[in-house]
């Protein structure tokens, strides 16, 4: 680029080969930033992502090289982590393989981005945020949600005190994952063992944990139950294969406030609302439901009076009582614009507060949840130190 500074990152994309990998953090995300001639700072300063494709498989690592225009790939991790060329590591593998390629990448003093959940224990994943804090690296975790549309439109009403004093959150989750035999699996196979990590409270609990702690508050306490509610499924390669690990889970957060928050997560429910994922707020001036993109309000003044009679069918429609949020445009995919919030975090050092104990709060209470779960009561969440 003629008289603009490039500010170029070498950034080390592991498991990208995975569905979430390469959709939302390759073809959607740093691709497009890479196709628009990098982040632009100023009409002389922009920031250039220079990507590498790491994984276990070269057949998958040159279709996806091929598809996504990246040259440059390779199945030697240890090799790229001691390349000065790279400054960055991506993490996107299963669970159970990021914290020792996390590790090691610190180790080697790159910059750390990853996703979630960051490990298998709490343990394990404050372990990370330490080690990358004693090291001096930048790090960072994957909190898409929080760019979505409709939840960028609910902290706007929240910002503006729309709600008045918040009084509950419901959250509703999920959507029928098909077990193999009438129709293809949504998900992969490994979701589903417990012994490799799955888990719907492992899973989710880490959106849920990031989710409430931006937009209502820290999360001080929970009371889950989980189950298994689909026994056997097919794999990848059509053989049958038992479930182990929870695949709906249903808790109530405590907030701070004395705000309860009620989510209900199932990979095994049929969808009759608005999204996959709808959060109702209520509050004493208002009230809102937001989905990944659409968000409907309704204000105290306009809320009806509602009259019970099960004698006669209701002849009010609710859905008519609320009006769309306003939508102030320009959404760009959340995952890319969390990338571009890290880029410009480790190249001109502005804040990022997305790091990995905000990811080990996430596995926290999932962990945390899994113990109220098997002990059948309210468990405390304690506070990770900084």
């Amino acid at each position: 680029m003629k008289n603009v500074q490039v500010h170029r990152v070498g950034i080390i994309m592991n498991g990208v080969t995975g569905r979430m990998g390469t959709n939302q953090h390759l073809l959607r995300s740093i691709v497009p930033i890479m196709q628009a001639g990098g982040i632009k700072l100023s009409d002389a300063e922009v920031i250039l992502p220079d990507p590498v494709l790491v994984g276990r498989n070269p057949a998958k690592l040159e279709r996806l090289a091929k598809l996504s225009g990246i040259e440059k790939w390779t199945t030697d991790l240890d090799a790229t982590l001691s390349d000065p060329a790279y400054g960055v590591y991506f993490d996107a593998q299963t669970t159970g393989r990021r914290p020792r390629a996390v590790q090691k990448a610190i180790a080697a003093g790159k910059h750390v981005y990853c996703e979630k959940p960051t490990a298998l224990t709490s343990a394990e994943a404050y372990g990370l945020y330490c080690a990358a804090r004693d090291a001096g690296v930048k790090h960072g975790v994957v909190q898409d949600k929080l760019w979505l549309p409709g939840f960028l439109k609910l902290k706007g009403l929240r910002d503006t005190g729309f709600f008045g004093r918040v009084l509950s959150v419901r959250g509703e989750f999920g959507y029928w994952v098909f077990d193999g035999r009438a129709a293809p699996t949504q998900r992969p196979s490994w979701n589903y063992r417990k012994e490799d990590g799955g888990g719907i409270i492992l899973d989710m609990f880490a959106h849920w944990r990031y989710l409430l702690d931006n937009l209502f508050g820290p999360v001080r306490a929970v009371s889950c139950t989980g189950a298994t509610l689909i026994h056997e499924r097919l794999d990848e390669n059509g053989a049958p294969y038992k479930c182990t690990a929870d695949d709906a889970a249903y808790a109530t957060f405590a907030l701070d406030g004395d705000v309860l928050a009620q989510f209900n997560s199932s990979w095994a429910v049929r969808v009759r609302r608005d999204d996959l994922l709808t959060v109702h707020v209520d509050g004493t001036a208002g009230s809102a439901v937001a989905g990944l993109r659409k968000c409907f309000v309704q204000p105290a003044a306009t809320t009806p009076l509602a009259v019970w009679n099960p004698d006669v069918d209701n002849p009010h429609d609710y859905r008519t009582d609320w009006l769309p949020a306003p939508d102030r445009g320009g959404y760009d995919n959340a995952f890319k614009a969390e990338w571009q919030l890290f880029l410009r975090h480790v190249v001109l050092d502005e804040p990022f507060p997305w790091d990995l104990r905000e990811g080990a709060k996430g596995v926290q209470l999932a962990e945390m949840a899994m113990t109220s779960w098997k002990k059948r009561r309210w468990v405390d969440i304690p506070e990770l130190p900084a």
